[in-house]
């Protein structure tokens, strides 16, 4: 097993530092050469046993411990193969870390067996009696390239903090890098199936792989395309995972939708883009080359792109979002100029692909909202709460003044994770959906806090 490239602590958060600046102030010489020393591993000397980036599925550019075996074992939730986490830093009570390769099914099309990689950190100290209870913690937005697999790159600040308060909760953290990050194949960016799935069965493959140490007893948490996926996680649980006890879910700056009845009891509010131009352009990106190329293998997505979308499409098989979002500014990269047809007859199988099929959740609900969100927005965000609250589940709506997409994320947690450890003592909080009210409106985001950008 080839040794691992060193990502220090220093060069994260540089990276983070740069990615909230825009591109004209963040990159001054100074910065573009600390940058120049933090590149990623397939930008500079290939280091042997890291494989070489294929440009047309963003794979590879990742250490051979994610090379699936020859015949991947048709039983799922197998725990294939685990490696120490040393070099690359984690949340200030983690006691230990271990990147994990195991056994999942495809959630695009067939369900045919597939390895997804990921990662567990277990707290400080010794495991309680039963072992840790778990939080399943799903991601947000990285990219699409194996590269982008948080269990390869390390977290940056924002997320180890948050995790800090769950482990520091008493909780082990079980991570799903999500199908087709880090491992070969597209990866299928804002599914709920391929998410779900390979959330659950990296659970099952984390329980079996540590019995005695790790409790039967989970916490699903997620954070924007994360948020969405804890949501397609906890439908699926029920049916396609009896076996797990999922007692609840927390989900903050949530990116999905349900379907939804004929007559709704709330009205859902008009869908809005707010992200900037050049941001939603690196979303876009990210969905036509992760989930339009898992749908439609046969299909050349890059047909009916003009120069600047094919020049996007080719860094989004390379780079990750930060990099995207300095790349669309820089080069003026929107997605009014980066497609010169109709890109629509894709998009009915991704919004299949994407709106789940039912808002009931059987287990509660907590849903945390930063009223300043100008990446989910905050009318979607109330319109997923109202669909879950009209089919009845238990939910839990907090919203936070002038908090962005980011800085609800930790902003968040004094209110989600003693809504967790309520669970944890059989104690079902009582929701909120009886005062839930509409707004759309995105506020400013307040100052110098941290992560508020």
């Amino acid at each position: 097993m080839t040794a691992w490239p060193s990502v220090s602590n220093i060069c994260l958060d540089l990276l983070e530092t740069t990615m909230k600046l825009s591109f004209r102030a963040a990159l001054s010489a100074a910065t573009l050469l600390s940058l120049a020393a933090c590149a990623e591993p397939a930008q500079t000397a290939k280091p042997a046993g890291v494989a070489e980036v294929d440009r047309a599925l963003g794979d590879g550019g990742v250490s051979d411990f994610y090379t699936p075996p020859a015949q991947v074992p048709a039983t799922v939730g197998q725990m294939i193969r685990t490696q120490p986490v040393t070099d690359r830093p984690l949340p200030e009570n983690a006691g230990q870390a271990v990147r994990t390769l195991y056994t999942s099914i495809s959630g695009v099309n067939a369900p045919d067996p597939v390895t997804v990689s990921g990662q567990i950190i277990f707290p400080k100290g010794t495991p309680p009696k039963g072992g840790w209870p778990v939080v399943a913690w799903e991601h947000g937005t990285t990219g699409i390239a194996d590269i982008c697999a948080p269990s390869w790159r390390g977290y940056l600040s924002r997320d180890r903090a948050y995790l800090d308060h769950w482990l520091k909760a008493g909780f082990a953290v079980v991570a799903s890098d999500y199908q087709g990050l880090g491992t070969p194949g597209p990866h299928p960016y804002l599914m709920y199936r391929p998410e779900g799935y390979s959330v659950l069965n990296g659970l099952r493959a984390a329980l079996a792989q540590y019995k005695g140490t790790l409790q039967n007893r989970i916490i699903l948490v997620g954070q924007s395309q994360g948020g969405g996926a804890a949501l397609g996680t906890a439908w699926l649980s029920p049916q396609y995972a009896p076996d797990l006890h999922v007692l609840g879910t927390v989900a903050t700056g949530v990116v999905t939708q349900f379907k939804l009845p004929d007559h709704p009891k709330h009205e859902p509010l008009p869908r809005l883009n707010v992200e900037p131009p050049h941001m939603a352009a690196a979303f876009g990106i990210l969905t036509i080359e992760g989930s339009r190329k898992s749908l439609h293998p046969e299909v050349d997505v890059r047909a009916n792109m003009t120069d600047k979308g094919k020049d996007l499409s080719h860094q989004a098989r390379q780079t990750c979002l930060g990099d995207l979002f300095r790349y669309t500014e820089a080069h003026d990269i929107t997605e009014d100029n980066a497609y010169a047809g109709d890109t629509s007859r894709l998009e009915a199988d991704f919004q299949d692909a994407f709106t789940i099929p039912d808002a009931h959740m059987t287990m509660p609900v907590f849903v945390g909202t930063g009223l300043a969100d100008n990446e989910a927005g905050v009318a979607q965000q109330y319109n997923a709460v109202a669909a879950m609250c009209d089919a009845g589940t238990n939910v839990t709506w907090k919203t936070y003044s002038g908090l962005t997409h980011n800085g609800a994320v930790n902003g968040s947690a004094a209110d989600s994770v003693p809504f967790a450890l309520a669970l944890l003592k059989g104690h079902h909080p009582k929701g909120n959906c009886a005062t839930i009210k509409p707004v759309s409106e995105v506020e400013k985001a307040l100052p110098g806090i941290r992560w508020n950008n």
